[in-house]
């Protein structure tokens, strides 16, 4: 049976490929693009691939934007829409943060409200949120977008448990460190701040993302496969390899030590950050 699939965050990266590909698997597709001039360009690559989707403009953090979505009629629901603020904690801007919340987390929250209430009344849909390992671990440099992440993980852990009497799927999906160009630019959100560089505690023009990056292809075939209940996983790590090294990583914290009080020794992967190239890919994508 067809359904009628709406992707947030559809006008670029993992939303606009996820977004065609299914359409062109015959679901009713409605990529939602947070600004106007996206919808020309979305619908512009859907013709030259002859792709049939519906583009409209859907800024999650737009009240009316909400309101106008929960009018259609929504089978499968993607929280896709979202951004990263790099920056070390004590340097990053108020604005920046709240931004970070606001699009990632407050936003599609409250879409997503809209959505449940209508897929209640059916008895049936799905929820999906496209989180991150972030959501799991965090380096550093990265506490606002894991921080933001870590929140989605709780609430869609909670409407996991809440909805399921109502037959409302929930999944996530959990990409680690992949070549879209996402990871890089996160570590170049300082250019846009709004502050005084002398008072800032790291030079952010000497760091990069601090981890090779992936080939992005893992990550489009899950999700759609998620969407379509081919995968009935509730969390989707993505490459699969790193599924492991995510769960020593959550299960090392127990037994963190603190630091030592006046050591001066630089976490390793701070020092990463400083000795990376940015856009490093890894073997597999050279490949």
């Amino acid at each position: 049976m067809t359904k009628t699939v709406l992707i947030t965050g559809a006008g670029t990266g993992f939303g606009k490929e996820i977004a065609l590909r299914s359409a062109e698997q015959g679901d009713d597709v409605i990529a939602g693009v947070e600004i106007a001039a996206q919808v020309a360009a979305v619908r512009a690559e859907a013709a030259e691939r002859d792709v049939r989707l519906r583009v409209e403009k859907l800024d999650v953090t737009n009240p009316d934007d909400r309101a106008k979505a929960w009018a259609w009629d929504v089978d499968v629901l993607l929280n896709n829409a979202g951004i990263a603020e790099g920056g070390a904690v004590v340097d990053l801007p108020a604005t920046a943060l709240r931004r970070q919340f606001e699009v990632n987390v407050f936003g599609p929250i409250l879409l997503t409200q809209g959505f449940a209430r209508a897929m209640i009344a059916r008895g049936r849909g799905t929820i999906v949120f496209m989180s991150s390992v972030a959501g799991l671990t965090t380096d550093p440099f990265t506490g606002a977008y894991s921080g933001s992440k870590h929140a989605v993980e709780a609430f869609a852990d909670a409407l996991h448990q809440e909805l399921a009497e109502y037959g409302i799927v929930v999944a996530t999906i959990n990409p680690g460190p992949f070549l879209t160009g996402f990871n890089d630019t996160m570590f170049e959100a300082w250019k846009s701040w709004r502050d005084n560089p002398a008072d800032r505690v790291f030079d952010y023009a000497r760091l990069a993302f601090p981890h090779p990056q992936y080939d992005p292809e893992p990550v489009i075939q899950t999700t759609i496969d998620v969407l379509a209940g081919r995968n009935t996983r509730y969390r989707n790590v993505l490459p699969v390899e790193i599924e492991n090294d995510q769960r020593k990583q959550m299960d090392a914290l127990w037994d963190r030590s603190q630091n030592t009080i006046g050591a001066t020794d630089r976490n390793e992967t701070v020092q990463t950050a400083y000795d990376m190239t940015p856009a490093t890919p890894t073997d597999d994508t050279r490949e």
